[in-house]
C-alpha cells in the first residue's frame, strides 16, 4: 500500500497578498493552477489538486497530513469537499521543517500499517502531467520496496537559480539512478553547466520510502530528531479530526529538511527523473510562467484593463485594475492589499511581509475574508464605535455560545434562517428579519438548515477586536477562550 503525506504547513510569504498565515497558499485557488479543473467548475486549491492528481495511483491507502494547527479546520473541511474519507491529520504546533514532520507522519503509518510505502508530496505544487507522475511513482515504488530512499528529479527546462540540484549517479534500474550527491541552489553560470551536462536533475522535494526505512535512517543519522519525535508522538492527543502534538515536547526539536539530515548522508538514495511539466508555484512569477499568456505575453486575471502592457502578470479580486504602458511587472489586488512588483524581484515580496509582521499590521497573517469551520466572515467596514460583517453559516454548523464584554451585536437575515440562542431565549429569524444581542448576554448563532444562512452583522462598543469573546461550549473542540 502507498500512503501520500502531504506536507501542507507552509505559509507562502512569497505569494503575498493572497496567500496570508492563516489562509496560506496551499488552501488557495489560484486560476493560473495548470491543474485546474474545467473553467466551468469551481478550481481546486494546491492542497486539493495535490491528491486529486494521485487517483491513477494503486494501491493507494488514505493520506496522512501534516499542517499547522491553525489551518486544521481548512484541511478538514477541503478533504471533505474532495470526498476523502479516513485521514490522519497531524497538528504540528510550531514548525520544525520537513524531517520531523515525516518522521511523525511515518510513525503514524506505522501503525496504520507497518509495511506502508510512504510517498511525501508538499502540497503546493503545480503537475500537470499526471501520468507521467504516475509512472514515476510505479518506477518509485519498486525501489523503495526494495529498501532504497527515493527522491523525485525533476528533469530542467532551464538554468534555474532558485532550486537545489540533485547529480545522478550510476544507474539502478533503466528508469533510476543512484543520488551522487544534492548540490545547494547554484549561480546562473553554474546552473547552465548543469543543465548542459544532462547530469543533473532539480530537487522537488518528493520522495518515497517504507516508514520503518525512512525512521531507520533518521535514527542513524539524526537520533536528536527521532527521539523528540517519538516522545511527540508518544504524547499526541486526538483532538475530534485530528491528532494535536504537544508543544512542550515537539517544540524541542531541531529544526531539519529531510535532504540534510537523512538524503544527503545515506547510501541507498535514489533518483527517479520526472518530466511532467512540475513547478512549486513558489512566487508570482511562476504563475505568470505556467499560465496561458495572451499576445503581448501577459496573464490577466478578473477585472483587468490594459493598453500598451507586456509581459506582466495582473490580478483583480475585488475591484477594477487598470494599467497602462508598463511592462515585466507583477500587480496583485485583494480587498485590502495591492503588490506591485517588477517580474525579477518577487522573491523578495517576503521582506514586505516581514516589514509588515514587524509592525504588527494585520495584513499579514488575516485576509478581510476570514474562514471559520462554521463558514466566512467578511470585513466591510470599520470605524470608531462600529464595525460591519457580512456572515455566512454553512448548512448545519453552529458559533460557539459565546459572550462579549465590550460589544453588543445587530444580526439582519438577508438569506436563509438562522436559529438565535440570546440568555434563556431560542427563536429562529427569517430573511428580512433582524434581532439584537445585548452586551454581556450569552449567545449562539446556528444553521439548521440545507442551505447556507447569510447574514449582516454590526457591532457597537468600545472594543471590537476578536479576542473580546468567552466561550461556553463549542462542537469544534475548540479552547474556551478564542476567536468566533
Amino acid at each position: 500500500m502507498i500512503i501520500p503525506v502531504v506536507l501542507a504547513g507552509g505559509v507562502g510569504t512569497r505569494l503575498w497578498p493572497v496567500s496570508r498565515q492563516l489562509y496560506p497558499k496551499q488552501f488557495t485557488s489560484l486560476s493560473s493552477d495548470p491543474t485546474r479543473d474545467a473553467p466551468d467548475s469551481v478550481p481546486k486549491t494546491l492542497f486539493q489538486t495535490t491528491l486529486s492528481r494521485l487517483e491513477g495511483v494503486r494501491d493507494l491507502g488514505a493520506p496522512i497530513v501534516v499542517c499547522n494547527e491553525e489551518h486544521r479546520f481548512l484541511t478538514a473541511q477541503q478533504l471533505q469537499e474532495l470526498g476523502i474519507g479516513g485521514a490522519s491529520i497531524v497538528l504540528e504546533p510550531i514548525g520544525r521543517n520537513t524531517a520531523p514532520a515525516v518522521a511523525i507522519a511515518a510513525l503514524q503509518a506505522m501503525q496504520m500499517q507497518p509495511n506502508a510505502i510512504l510517498l511525501v508530496l508538499p502540497a503546493d505544487h503545480a503537475i500537470r502531467d499526471t501520468q507521467a507522475l504516475c509512472h514515476a511513482i510505479e518506477v518509485g515504488e519498486g525501489l523503495a520496496a526494495r529498501g532504497k530512499l527515493v527522491t523525485f528529479g525533476i528533469v530542467p527546462t532551464a538554468a534555474e537559480t532558485g532550486y537545489g540540484y540533485i547529480l545522478r549517479g550510476v544507474a539502478e534500474v533503466s528508469e533510476a539512478y543512484a543520488v551522487q550527491r544534492f548540490v545547494e541552489k547554484p549561480d546562473l553560470a553554474t546552473a547552465k553547466t548543469y543543465v548542459d551536462s544532462g547530469d543533473y536533475y532539480w530537487n522537488s522535494g518528493m520522495f518515497m520510502f517504507t516508514a520503518e526505512r525512512f525512521l531507520a535512517e533518521l535514527a542513524q543519522h539524526a537520533p536528536d530528531i527521532m527521539e523528540v519525535c517519538r516522545k511527540a508522538f508518544a504524547g499526541i492527543q486526538p483532538d475530534v479530526d485530528f491528532m494535536r502534538l504537544p508543544k512542550e515536547l515537539f517544540a524541542v526539536c531541531r529544526s531539519d529538511s529531510i535532504d540534510y539530515a537523512v538524503m544527503e548522508k545515506t547510501r541507498d538514495a535514489v533518483v527517479v527523473p520526472l518530466d511532467a511539466q512540475w513547478n512549486d508555484l513558489g512566487a508570482w512569477n511562476s504563475l505568470w510562467e505556467t499560465s496561458g499568456k495572451d499576445s503581448a505575453q501577459n496573464v490577466l486575471s478578473g477585472d483587468v484593463f490594459c493598453e500598451d502592457v507586456k509581459g506582466s502578470y495582473i490580478r483583480a479580486e475585488s475591484r477594477l485594475v487598470a494599467a497602462v504602458g508598463i511592462e515585466d511587472l507583477i500587480i496583485i489586488e485583494t480587498a485590502d492589499a495591492i503588490l506591485v512588483s517588477a517580474r525579477d524581484r518577487v522573491q523578495d515580496v517576503k521582506r514586505i511581509v516581514q516589514q509588515l509582521e514587524k509592525a504588527g499590521r494585520a495584513e499579514s497573517v488575516n485576509h478581510v475574508l476570514v474562514y471559520r469551520p462554521w463558514g466566512s466572515y467578511e470585513s466591510l467596514a470599520m470605524g470608531t464605535g462600529y464595525q460591519v460583517k457580512h456572515i455566512m453559516v454553512k448548512p448545519g454548523a453552529s458559533l460557539s455560545l459565546q459572550l462579549h464584554h465590550h460589544r453588543a451585536e445587530h444580526w439582519i437575515v438577508v438569506k436563509g434562517s438562522a436559529t438565535v440562542t440570546c440568555d434563556e431565549r431560542v427563536f429562529t429569524i427569517h430573511e428580512n428579519e433582524s434581532t439584537f444581542i445585548p452586551l454581556g448576554s450569552k449567545h449562539r448563532l446556528q444553521n439548521h438548515t440545507t442551505e447556507m444562512v447569510e447574514l449582516i452583522e454590526v457591532q457597537t462598543g468600545n472594543y471590537l477586536g476578536e479576542d473580546d469573546i468567552v466561550r461556553f461550549d463549542d462542537i469544534y473542540g475548540r479552547a474556551p477562550v478564542n476567536t468566533h
